[in-house]
């Protein structure tokens, strides 16, 4: 991380995604997503010198600024510098059996959105990366440069949802035929050329939709959702709570559907008088609907406003 760089994030929903867990005395939790370190601080600070807390990220800055943050705590902390996707084999590794709470808050943070040379942004012009693991291979300008026409499109249209999907993929191609396509205004130029006048309607940039969707694509994002929730359940002591922040529709649709799934895996037909299929739940739901922020977090921090908690308890 350069000097002088703070990871800044503001934790979106912090109270009310703490105030689900309910840290307790000598409780363990974990923090699947450290960020900033904001959750990890709150959850910290209800917490006594006996509780726990195991606190992964992928990104090497998060885990560097967090234990500056988070110093008066060091005793208490385990970071851990992976991708939550390996969540169970770290808690085996860590010798932990169960825990009493955890946190997931998939945003993406203000850090690696406002630092230009993370390449995340279409508001900054920088090289085309957005790697969340600046050691992993694949990079957006890998995405941008060698995947074929067809997969842009599927890739720009499922994770971007964007209804121009054909028209910004053939232009790519096109444009990365005279020369790569190496910067995130570059890439944005191209974005722009693809919408037809006014084809943006209301939306603030016509390149947010194809930019989240290379990010998801470059960190797999929506394809580590599933197994690690599956992970933390398994983990959980009964009355233990998974709080998860989402910040678009797939992953709330995901995360959503998921949840159901869990408390409610009964596969017998609707006409069968009784469950013969002998799944049982293995969570209740805290939160029936999502819980959103509140209309003071949204006028301190904007990002907040597609923000989206859904808890679940271990039965």
């Amino acid at each position: 991380m350069a000097e002088g760089i703070s990871f800044s994030h503001y934790s979106v929903l912090l109270n009310e995604s703490v105030d689900a867990l309910s840290p307790e005395k000598g409780g363990i939790y974990a923090d699947l997503t450290l960020g900033g370190g904001g959750h990890s601080l709150e959850i910290l600070k209800r917490m006594d010198k006996d509780g726990k807390l195991i606190a992964f990220d992928q990104d090497a800055d998060a885990i560097a600024a967090s234990k500056i943050r988070l110093k008066d705590y060091t005793d208490r902390i385990t970071f851990v510098n992976e991708n939550f996707r390996n969540f169970a084999s770290v808690l085996e590794n860590l010798g932990v059996e169960k825990i009493d709470g955890a946190v997931i808050d998939l945003g993406v943070s203000s850090y690696q959105l406002d630092t230009p040379e993370r390449g995340f942004s279409y508001m900054h012009d920088a090289f085309l990366d957005m790697r969340m693991n600046k050691d992993a291979s694949l990079s957006a300008y890998d995405v941008v440069n060698t995947y074929d026409k067809e997969n842009l499109k599927k890739i720009i249209f499922e994770y971007g949802e964007e209804r121009f999907a054909p028209r910004i993929a053939a232009k790519i191609v096109t444009a990365r035929e005279s020369k790569p396509i190496e910067t995130t205004f570059e890439l944005v130029d191209i974005i722009r050329s693809a919408m037809p006048d006014g084809g943006r309607g209301g939306e603030k940039h016509p390149a947010k939709r194809t930019f989240q969707a290379i990010r998801i694509e470059v960190n797999k994002e929506l394809d580590v959702i599933t197994p690690a929730i599956y992970a933390v359940v398994d983990s959980l002591k009964p009355g233990g709570r998974l709080a998860v922040i989402t910040f678009h529709s797939l992953e709330d649709r995901l995360v959503k559907n998921l949840f159901s799934t869990l408390a409610n895996p009964c596969t017998c037909p609707p006409s069968f008088p009784v469950c013969v299929c002998g799944k049982k739940a293995t969570v209740r739901p805290v939160t029936h609907k999502p819980v959103l922020p509140s209309a003071d977090e949204l006028s301190e921090n904007s990002r907040s406003r597609s923000a989206k908690l859904r808890i679940i308890e271990k039965i």
